[in-house]
């Protein structure tokens, strides 16, 4: 950290056009760095990072191909699971691209549209896992009426809620809610600053809370359907009880890790200063960018007509037998 410092101070650091830079923007500095380049430094944390979305991108890509190319995966269920990796592969691809204009493009402009990208990338993840959870709750819900138009309707309003809520924040930095004439209000994640930023993370708390509601609610169907099924055969079998251990084990584990992911940075944008040591923000935001390759194994990969489906497309000569039918979310 001190040889962080150092650089910084000796005109030879990073570079200022840094999204991630929690130190006042000087104008003077930002000239001299940009002329006198004869080391260059990079930083670690952005490898990381740059690796972290290598990974993300090509995860969500499979996915996105996978459902696209895949004809029975179109119901809303799986329209939703689209739309959260498209939002994973974007930000993969959006950490990628800010490694590469961060070292090799020092624009302003370039680091703001970078920044407004990776918002609304982020933004849209966020976002399509609370689509699935009311989805996941209105199969179980409405579970006789959940293939029909008003389902798909509900989809298609949440989608759309969904980006252009994500777009909307997203575009805030460019059209002007930015510290780049103000250093005075920098957050920890430049060039947002302090209001931008506690938005974003309110946002998320609220979304949070959201989801928390309805897996507990999904939870409370789930065991009043095994409670009724035990009624019916006058016994709660083993298979039964291993079952719906097993139902809510999972939705403690989505829920864990979306939270153990997302919760140490919300929470470090609410507290943080820009004076802080950029360290504690990388430290934060890299766990945050794993969530985005967690989904896919979640979400899709371990769901059987995707896995059906990558036999197909990597095999070849995998024939299924029998007609097939896809499940609802609440089968799955």
């Amino acid at each position: 950290m001190n040889e962080s410092a150092a650089l910084n101070e000796s005109g030879a650091g990073l570079p200022a056009s840094s999204w991630l830079e929690a130190e006042a923007f000087d104008a003077n500095r930002t000239l001299a760095l940009s002329s006198a380049a004869l080391e260059f430094h990079v930083n670690p944390w952005d490898i990381m990072l740059c690796l972290s979305g290598t990974v993300i991108a090509c995860e969500n890509a499979i996915v996105v191909a996978i459902i696209f190319y895949t004809p029975t995966l179109r119901n809303p269920m799986f329209v939703l699971i689209g739309s959260l990796a498209i939002a994973d592969l974007l930000a993969g691809m959006g950490l990628i691209l800010n490694f590469a204009f961060q070292y090799l493009v020092s624009s302003e402009t370039i680091s703001l549209i970078t920044v407004g990208f990776l918002v609304a990338s982020f933004t849209a993840s966020i976002s399509s896992l609370l689509a699935i959870t009311v989805d996941r709750y209105l199969s179980l819900y409405n579970a006789l009426t959940y293939f029909s138009e008003k389902t798909l309707h509900y989809v298609h309003l949440m989608l759309v809620a969904t980006w252009g809520v994500s777009i909307a924040l997203g575009l805030l930095p460019v059209l002007g809610w930015n510290c780049l004439d103000d250093a005075s209000t920098c957050s920890i994640v430049r060039p947002l600053n302090r209001t931008n930023l506690t938005l974003l993370a309110t946002s998320f708390f609220v979304i949070f809370a959201l989801m928390l509601s309805l897996y507990f609610k999904i939870c409370k169907i789930v065991c009043h359907h095994a409670h009724q099924i035990a009624l019916q055969q006058h016994f709660f079998t083993t298979s039964h009880y291993v079952a719906t251990k097993k139902g809510v084990s999972t939705l403690a584990i989505i829920l864990g890790t979306f939270g153990a992911s997302w919760l140490p940075f919300a929470i470090y944008c609410l507290v943080g200063e820009r004076e802080y040591p950029p360290v504690y923000t990388y430290a934060t935001l890299l766990p945050a960018t794993y969530n985005s390759m967690i989904n896919p194994i979640i979400y899709a990969y371990r769901n059987t007509e995707i896995q059906r489906s990558i036999y197909m497309l990597f095999c070849g000569c995998f024939q299924t037998k029998g007609s097939y039918r896809s499940r609802s979310p609440s089968e799955v």
